[in-house]
């Protein structure tokens, strides 16, 4: 690897940065300049917008359950005893767990369009996933085809990964195969919203004052000006935080040279960046805090919870599950396996719905009681594999057919429990 030049090896000491990043790690840390603010993976994650709309989408992706399953004559079963299943749903290394994995993975597609794993095998066999910091790898197009991946884990060495053990699953993508960053296209926002929220801290700063200019009819030394900036500095920042008029002496003047916030319409330019960054990630802005005037309450939060799933997490979820079964899984797997999100565990923090999904399911045949329970992390039950519909709704000429089996199986547990049925003719005999 070509080592940098003085100037940059120089510059990447004065930065922090480690020399041994390449030249795509080095630019990717430096960022875009837009609004007079350096955009980068850092400094976007310090907008609210961004921090809320990123961590939702990757926080909701992650608790998701993720499990293969494999395609039987009776139609589908979890394949627990796939090592596979294990390391995407539940461990996918020894130092982290699978929702901290997948949290990353999403965060790397939302903000960088690309996300990388490395594959642990032992054997030819897949036993595990590392994930990969875009900031610490490098990528580079051989000239016989494929790709170089070089790793630098902590900044000091570097080691070659081959293309055959990485997993690599790309955002939002023009061109098929790399996904393209919402830093970079988005700079624009963001370093509006970023030099909003520069300004409002400056202006808090100052104790909400504005910036004075001070004017006098002759001319200062030097000492004279420094003396007058430090006076100036200590006894009008003074009298101004004690609620006191300052004093201005020998013809001195004062004029306003800043704009008022409420004149630049601060608050309300805030509030646009952070709708204007929803945008970018798909996501309804009351969904983090943003537009008061829409309901977040009954029916209204229930569309926005179908919106989110439909428009926003489907397609990175498909994604997935698409990505899992075609670089993870052996050719002989991939025609009984696949991977498969269970998007029902988006209704756990919902009973009523909960409770409204389950009885259509048993009602109408298409779950058991055990697998209910299951879903619920319940013991099953005795009898409950058996699946149950309604019993009205029988076909119109199989009715007196239901009805006679209903009258037989009343016959039975009365004569079962020792109980004499009573007829029009029992009461009448009672009665004479």
């Amino acid at each position: 690897m070509k080592k940098p030049g003085k100037i940059k090896a120089a510059l990447l000491d004065w930065l922090g940065i480690p020399v041994g990043l390449t030249d795509t790690a080095f630019w990717s840390q430096i960022g875009t300049t837009a609004a007079g603010q350096q955009v980068n993976n850092e400094t976007i994650l310090k907008l609210t917008a961004v921090w809320a709309c990123s961590k939702l989408i990757s926080g909701t992706i992650s608790t998701l359950p993720i499990g293969i399953y494999e395609r039987t004559s009776s139609g589908r079963q979890a394949a627990k005893d796939l090592p596979l299943y294990t390391i995407i749903h539940d461990m996918p290394n020894s130092d982290s767990v699978a929702s901290v994995f997948w949290e990353a993975m999403i965060s790397a597609m939302l903000l960088r369009g690309n996300a990388f794993a490395e594959k642990l095998t032992v054997g030819g066999r897949l036993v595990g996933l590392v994930f990969l910091s875009n900031d610490r790898l490098s990528i580079q197009k051989k000239q016989g085809g494929g790709y170089k991946y070089t790793y630098y884990p902590d900044g000091q060495g570097s080691r070659e990964i081959l293309e055959s053990d990485i997993f690599h699953i790309p955002g939002y993508s023009t061109g098929g195969k790399w996904g393209l960053s919402v830093i970079q296209y988005g700079a624009g926002v963001f370093g509006s919203a970023l030099a909003a929220d520069t300004a409002a801290n400056s202006t808090f700063e100052k104790g909400l004052s504005p910036t004075v200019a001070f004017s006098i009819d002759r001319v200062l030394t030097p000492d004279q000006r420094n003396e007058f900036r430090t006076n100036t500095s200590a006894t009008l920042k003074g009298s101004i935080n004690a609620g006191e008029s300052p004093l201005l002496e020998a013809g001195m003047t004062a004029q306003i040279l800043s704009i008022n916030p409420k004149d630049a319409q601060l608050l309300e330019s805030r509030q646009f960046s952070g709708e204007e960054i929803c945008r970018w990630f798909l996501l309804d802005p009351s969904m983090v805090g943003y537009g008061n005037k829409v309901s977040n309450w009954g029916t209204g939060l229930e569309q926005k919870n179908i919106s989110l799933l439909t428009y926003c997490l489907r397609p990175i979820l498909i994604k997935v599950e698409q990505h899992v079964k075609k670089d993870l899984m052996t050719p002989a797997q991939r025609v009984r396996f696949y991977a498969e999100y269970n998007i029902e565990g988006l209704l756990r923090g919902d009973s009523a719905a909960r409770k409204e999904f389950y009885s259509s399911a048993l009602q109408n045949g298409w779950m058991n009681r055990n697998a209910v329970a299951a879903l619920e992390n319940q013991p099953s039950i005795p009898g409950g594999d058996v699946y149950t519909v309604q019993s009205n709704l029988i076909p119109i000429d199989q009715l007196g057919a239901a009805n006679t089996d209903s009258q037989q199986l009343r016959a039975s547990l009365m004569n079962f429990m020792g109980i004499k049925e009573v007829t029009n003719e029992t009461k009448t005999s009672d009665t004479i």
